[in-house]
């Protein structure tokens, strides 16, 4: 998923929202937001997977809302998916062809929709997406697809969405903690930076085979490593 170069309407800015498939570049979502907000984003994936269920993983880039720096490599935006069973990928920095189908999509969606147009509103903005994203699914013939349309490569996943979180859970032999307010936890009387996303949700630490060291795990995701002579690190 991607944004869209935002542009002026008459009154604020339009952000297009874009989530693609990456096996059959069917579009779920062409979304146009007034903001690039984490709770923007969340609000509308939570209309997407409603629709189409879950993903096994997302690809994005490193910007707000969903990537940051080295420091802060989890948002509360990627803790959500990963809550739901999503792993969280990011291109490399300053490396927008890692999302190249995405970007594709986008210059086509500038050339026959956006350019030489002006909107009133988001509410005119979106009457034109949908059946633009319609037709660029059922009927626009894709030349990466063997001239066949997106929808007809594309399965709604076997997940569904739940609407409400599963518990955080991990197995008895897992050390866990609870990160605080500051995303660090305590171990062994020491503490380490796991993050600030993760602020008030449980960690588990499994030791590696390095003494000393252990992989910090949320639910079923490797998120960091630490060693106690030493500090954490990021994975």
């Amino acid at each position: 998923m991607d944004f869209k170069g935002h542009f002026p309407l008459s009154t604020g800015r339009c952000h297009p929202l874009t989530v693609l498939d990456d096996h059959s570049r069917f579009a779920l979502g062409l979304e146009a937001c007034p903001d690039e907000t984490a709770k923007t984003v969340q609000q509308r994936l939570t209309t997407i997977f409603r629709c189409y269920g879950l993903p096994d993983r997302m690809v994005m880039d490193n910007g707000s809302p969903w990537g940051s720096d080295e420091d802060h490599r989890y948002t509360p935006l990627t803790v959500w998916l990963l809550r739901l069973g999503i792993a969280v990928s990011h291109g490399r920095p300053y490396h927008p062809q890692t999302q190249g189908k995405d970007e594709r999509f986008h210059r086509t969606l500038k050339s026959e929709v956006l350019q030489g147009r002006t909107f009133v509103d988001l509410t005119q903005c979106q009457r034109t997406f949908d059946p633009w994203r319609t037709l660029y699914n059922l009927e626009r013939p894709h030349e990466a697809l063997g001239m066949a349309v997106p929808a007809s490569r594309y399965q709604v996943s076997s997940r569904s969405f739940p609407e409400t979180l599963p518990p955080v859970e991990y197995g008895p032999d897992d050390l866990v903690r609870r990160a605080g307010d500051r995303g660090r936890i305590s171990v062994f009387g020491r503490d380490f930076k796991v993050g600030r996303a993760f602020k008030g949700l449980p960690v588990a630490l499994r030791p590696t085979a390095d003494d000393g060291t252990f992989n910090v795990f949320f639910m079923t995701y490797n998120i960091a490593q630490i060693n106690l002579s030493q500090g954490a690190k990021r994975t």
